[in-house]
This record gives structure tokens, C-alpha cells and sequence, in this order.
């Protein structure tokens, strides 16, 4: 009887999941910063969301993250 190996299989390159929107459907906008209170990104990176590629929507994740820790901790100190 002939045995015949399988041919090894390459490892497909691993694709980077998506990078997730950081809305959490909670749109309140301060209007003094024009930024969302709910997922701490600018309008501008509202809008350029859509268009934007990983790395940008990386780099606008990571702004709003900033912006939000900033929010609440002013939020934290002014609350009696």
C-alpha cells in the first residue's frame, strides 16, 4: 500500500480584527469642547470614522479614550 504525506499547510498570515467603534450609543455632545460626552471622540473623528483606516481609528480611539478619563476625573472633582 502507497502512503502519500499531505502536503504541509502554510499558516495563512493572521488578519488584525477589526478595530471597534468606541460609541456607546450614548450621543450627548459638549458643546463647549464639541465633543461626544459618551464616547469622547471630536466631530470631526465622528465623521472621519467611517473613512477612516485601522491605524487613524486606532489613533482616534485612543484620543477619546484620553479625553474621557479627562472628562470624568474634572467630572469626579466638581461633584460635591
Amino acid at each position: 500500500m502507497l502512503r502519500v504525506d499531505p502536503e504541509p499547510v502554510t499558516p495563512m498570515p493572521a488578519t488584525p480584527p477589526p478595530v471597534v467603534s468606541p460609541c456607546v450609543d450614548v450621543c450627548r455632545l459638549d458643546r463647549e469642547q464639541q465633543v461626544c460626552t459618551g464616547c469622547g471622540r471630536a466631530l470631526g473623528e465622528i465623521a472621519a470614522w467611517g473613512a477612516a483606516g485601522d491605524d487613524e481609528r486606532r489613533r482616534i480611539r485612543d484620543r477619546a479614550a484620553q479625553r474621557l478619563a479627562i472628562m470624568r476625573a474634572r467630572a469626579k472633582q466638581e461633584s460635591p
